[in-house]
């Protein structure tokens, strides 16, 4: 499935619309350059999932949790400064990923081989008219 957004304002009803198709998946990993939009997106979702005070990304905690009562635990990761995979389990990723809580990792290729094989990629682009396409796997 893709979704392409216009602008900024569209965000909460794509957020919505991933929601409906892909909220009973619990980890979902974002792929996308630097300034993609990943972390603007992930809030969105956040959003739409009841969370409404924000940490913003986790770049430097790696892992930001939320409690929702929709959803349940919700673990935001930006695994940016991993150096390596070893960090992950020091962290207890192991634990998150498989734990049942809504996982979102930013920079997955860093733990790529820790996810679990169902894990949904989700593929944020920019475009050259300043809009995303964003493209779901599964």
């Amino acid at each position: 499935m893709t979704f392409h957004l216009t602008s900024l304002e569209e965000i909460p009803h794509v957020a919505k619309q991933f929601l409906d198709e892909y909220g009973h998946n619990t980890v979902f990993a974002f792929d996308g350059e630097m300034g993609a939009g990943k972390t603007t997106f992930i809030s969105g979702l956040l959003n739409a999932m009841g969370i409404h005070e924000l940490e913003g990304s986790p770049t430097y905690s790696l892992v930001n949790v939320y409690d929702s009562a929709m959803f349940g635990k919700i673990y935001h990761f930006d695994v940016y400064r991993l150096k390596s995979e070893e960090e992950a389990y020091d962290i207890g990723i192991e634990e998150m990923l498989y734990g049942g809580g809504v996982c979102f990792i930013e920079w997955p290729e860093k733990i790529a081989n820790l996810l679990p094989d169902n894990t949904i990629w989700v593929y944020i682009r920019n475009q050259d008219d300043n809009t995303r396409t964003i493209t779901v796997e599964q």
